[in-house]
């Protein structure tokens, strides 16, 4: 057997085991959300035995309690506030992100390090530190219960690590192509939206999807911020929670439903979302 076939050899049962590795990984990661959404077909008398029956009857009491059909609150205006706070954010975020990280990458400012590092910092403050003079200055300023102060501090707490991200993907544009549309008279927006924005799709792709998630799944400026008019579909989850009864089964439906249009988005994005990570990884 020569030296190449056992290189090769080798080489194939690596990859196979990575493989196995990597499957055995999604598995584990994907059996909660899996059992989930098995327990939200449950009964709540079936979905609280222990050990959990597999076999238990099917049923759709959990969603109808979750969108109210059994008198409950409707879950649509706090879905339609996470949209409107995540969307809004994500949006306002990628506004003030891109030319940021341009001129982070392809014309970098002196010390360009230093405030890259400057921006990541902010994220290094606990949040619960900053609760209360935020709350202080929404209740001062009448913004409480207001969902557009969510949108505002969605944008900043997302900022940073959008700054982040987008300025090694736009660090792989090519140069030449820029000064080339300059040289043709292109004004800075345009080079930004002709130029760079459809060169670092993916990775403005895959900066939009992180913030969106971001801004979807928050919960502890919108428990404390918000009341009835600005809730969002997170508070709204939290209020199946009782210390009286069983509630499994209703927490598990709402908690599908609400991770739907996160799963909707990344599965959409799943494409540009693989090249915007990888987008650098390699020079």
């Amino acid at each position: 057997m020569s030296s190449t076939t056992v290189r090769t050899g080798g080489r194939f049962r690596g990859g196979a085991g990575l493989g196995l590795v990597a499957w055995l990984a999604g598995i584990v990661f994907f059996l909660p959300i899996a059992w989930m959404a098995l327990t939200s077909f449950h009964s709540e008398a079936d979905a609280a035995t222990n050990p959990p029956s597999f076999t238990a009857a099917l049923t759709l009491d959990g969603y109808r309690e979750f969108f109210g059909a059994g008198g409950g609150a409707s879950p649509w205006p706090a879905l339609i506030n996470s949209t409107v706070a995540s969307v809004a954010s994500t949006l306002l975020v990628l506004l003030l992100a891109l030319p940021a990280a341009y001129a982070l990458s392809i014309r970098p400012v002196k010390k360009w390090t230093d405030v890259l590092f400057f921006f990541l910092s902010t994220k290094m403050l606990p949040v619960v530190a900053g609760l209360l003079p935020i709350y202080l200055f929404a209740k001062n300023t009448d913004l409480l219960d207001n969902i557009w102060l969510l949108v505002i501090l969605y944008t900043s707490m997302n900022l940073p690590i959008a700054v982040w991200m987008m300025q090694s993907f736009l660090a792989e544009v090519p140069v030449a192509i820029i000064e080339a549309a300059r040289v043709d008279g292109a004004k800075l927006p345009t080079v930004l939206a002709r130029v760079v924005a459809p060169i670092a799709l993916p990775g403005i792709a895959a900066t939009s999807l992180i913030c969106f998630i971001f801004s979807w799944n928050e919960l502890l400026f919108a428990r404390v911020l918000t009341g009835v008019v600005a809730e969002t579909a997170p508070v709204f989850l939290t209020g199946f929670i009782t210390s009286q009864g069983l509630f499994l089964a209703k927490v598990c439906a709402a908690s599908l439903v609400i991770s739907l249009p996160v799963l909707a988005a990344g599965f959409a994005a799943q494409d540009k979302l693989v090249q915007g990570l990888s987008l650098g990884a390699v020079k």
